[in-house]
């Protein structure tokens, strides 16, 4: 008899795992899984995001600055790329793209650090209603971010200051100014989340049940960052990481002062063949930076792509024919500076507008640019070595607000998507320009005051602790020498 009773409870165990088990393949069945294609094009634009900062970051600046300094900033971007990408992986990504609990307005939360739960089979959110992409791929496109921001802002203040205070203070603006800004922007609670909470509100039969329904709608529209919440938009980085990176550096060059020398001395770059091919792979990188935040190869990626190649173009004639005319001669330096300025400008937009109003974008970039490079920096007396405020804040700027006006359909844009009010569908929200540009303007301000106030927090910190500028002698000498005992060309 006990036998039989033995049997029978593990043929009853044997059923229920059965059970589950069908259970568990039915669920994973209904899951969204990861396209092939999506997954290969995120792949790929990682790389391509990775090759701007190097060699495309590295060899641009460094072409810029004096020969005696060229193996520094060559130094400068390489240690940056690397010490973001491991501060990145230990916590950088679960700050930036967790829910924080009650900050989680500002910041992230510690739940995904060290990786832990990002694994081969976890994914991510893109901006379609039941499409993933792998998590893992997510996380190392959002690194190249992380990477490249950092090492935009060296180019303010590079040939003077010392290797370990820039070590220092990129560890703490990434931790304390970039994290929160791409939380901020960046973090949402998908598509999904808001799809099934707003088929909830539809489907509630009763008042208590409808009032329910809508708390819980609204709690998941507040599980995202406080600029997102806003309603402000950057598909690529306009706010993230031009703004963020170019009001720092602005900040960097006037609390570390100017170059021994400026403006008496000829401070002239030592090879412009460094930076036209620099200029040319940030180019190339660029369609991976624009058209990979799309996360899917889908229509909008060739949108993205496509501005992106025309609003450069764009940003490259504008600062040819203002600079010929202006100066008498249109050189090549102006020529990489506006593709420049026109890809800072259409990186907020990538998604958003149309060609032609990415070619507007580029033309404003590339002239209003081209002013502040060559007359606002000379009348008020900073020294931006490398422009970075000029173009890359300046520009920024230019985009984030010329998306809020041209992502209007009216004028050629793609709309505002709207999540909510057909739940699983992709929808065009109504368009308000002031509402928009508004919360644009908003996005705006609040990068530069987080960031432009935090960054000259993070100066006076590095400064006390290990001193910012090389000594006069070593800055004299070059910092190729002093800092690094190596010379970039041995003649």
């Amino acid at each position: 008899m006990s036998n039989l009773f033995t049997r029978l409870g593990l043929r009853v165990a044997l059923t229920t795992m059965a059970v589950a088990a069908t259970s568990q393949i039915a669920l994973a069945s209904t899951a969204p899984t990861p396209n092939k294609g999506d997954t290969a094009w995120l792949l790929v634009a990682t790389l391509l995001v990775l090759m701007m900062s190097v060699p495309g970051l590295a060899l641009f600046y460094g072409g810029l600055v004096r020969s005696k300094n060229m193996l520094s900033v060559l130094s400068q971007v390489f240690m940056i790329v690397a010490l973001a990408a491991i501060i990145w992986v230990v916590y950088g990504y679960s700050l930036a793209f967790t829910s924080g609990g009650g900050l989680n307005s500002f910041i992230g939360g510690f739940s995904k650090a060290f990786l832990i739960g990002v694994t081969p089979e976890s994914t991510a959110a893109t901006f379609s209603n039941g499409v993933v992409v792998p998590e893992l791929a997510y996380m190392a496109f959002q690194a190249t971010f992380a990477c490249i921001t950092p090492a935009l802002i060296i180019g303010a203040f590079a040939e003077r200051i010392k290797f370990s205070a820039l070590m220092l203070f990129t560890a703490l603006w990434l931790t304390l100014i970039y994290f929160p800004i791409a939380h901020m922007v960046w973090y949402w609670a998908g598509p999904d989340a808001i799809a099934e909470a707003a088929k909830a509100v539809a489907a509630a039969t009763d008042e208590a049940a409808k009032a329910a329904a809508k708390a819980k709608l609204d709690e998941v529209k507040a599980d995202a960052g406080l600029i997102f919440q806003w309603g402000a938009l950057d598909f690529a980085g306009g706010t993230v990481v031009h703004i963020n990176a170019g009001i720092a550096g602005l900040v960097g060059c006037i609390m570390i002062g100017k170059r021994i020398g400026y403006p008496r001395e000829m401070m002239a770059p030592h090879s412009l063949t460094m930076t036209m091919i620099g200029a040319s792979l940030l180019w190339v990188g660029w369609f991976g930076f624009n058209a990979g935040s799309n996360l899917e190869a889908t229509g909008t990626a060739a949108l993205a792509f496509v501005n992106t190649f025309v609003a450069t173009a764009a940003g490259i004639l504008a600062w040819l024919f203002v600079e010929w005319g202006a100066k008498g001669k249109p050189s090549l330096l102006g020529m990489v500076s506006g593709a420049i300025a026109g890809l800072v400008a259409v990186t907020p937009a990538a998604g958003f507008v149309g060609p032609m109003g990415a070619i507007v974008l580029g033309v404003m970039a590339g002239a209003i640019c081209f002013y502040f490079v060559s007359y606002v920096k000379q009348k008020i007396g900073y020294d931006d070595t490398l422009d970075v405020f000029g173009i890359h804040c300046v520009g920024g700027i230019i985009g984030a607000i010329g998306t809020g006006i041209f992502v209007s359909q009216a004028l050629g844009g793609a709309g505002v998507p709207d999540y909510e009010s057909k739940p699983g569908e992709l929808a065009i929200a109504a368009y308000d320009f002031g509402t928009q540009v508004f919360a644009q303007l908003k996005g705006v301000i609040l990068t530069l005051v987080w960031s432009g106030v935090g960054s000259a927090i993070l100066f006076k910190v590095v400064d006390l602790i290990v001193g910012l500028r090389v000594a006069p002698d070593q800055e004299r000498e070059g910092l190729d020498l002093a800092e690094h005992g190596e010379r970039a060309y041995n003649h």
